[in-house]
């Protein structure tokens, strides 16, 4: 068995546009889905949601206001599961509450 990494992105998704309802429903879908995975004995991690705001160290000492100012694409979150290989993490990955309002799982083996 080997630990990944399901970093989430949502480019376009705004919580604040969002009624009480919806978001209720959505961290619904979270609780659930994640529940799922640990059902199955493959979380390793909650991880956690991520802050918008940061700093991003380049090289150099140059320091950028912003996590991936130079992407659209902003990091929410992750967490970390167990699983056989990167096609059964990938399997996991399915269903997360992030791809319902058009985000990502990016799914990475840690080393």
């Amino acid at each position: 068995m080997k630990d990944f990494v399901f970093l989430f992105r949502a480019p376009g998704y705004d919580p604040s546009a969002a009624s009480p309802a919806e978001l209720q429903a959505l961290l619904e879908r979270w609780r659930e889905w994640i529940g799922g995975i640990e059902a199955e004995d493959k979380l390793v991690s909650h991880g956690n949601r991520l802050s918008k705001e940061g700093r991003v160290l380049k090289s150099g000492g140059v320091v950028t206001d912003g996590p991936f100012v130079e992407t659209r694409e902003i990091l929410g979150g992750f967490i970390v599961v167990r699983a056989a290989d990167l096609d059964e993490a990938t399997t996991l990955a399915h269903g997360c509450p992030a791809l319902t309002v058009g985000g990502s799982v990016e799914i990475r083996p840690l080393l």
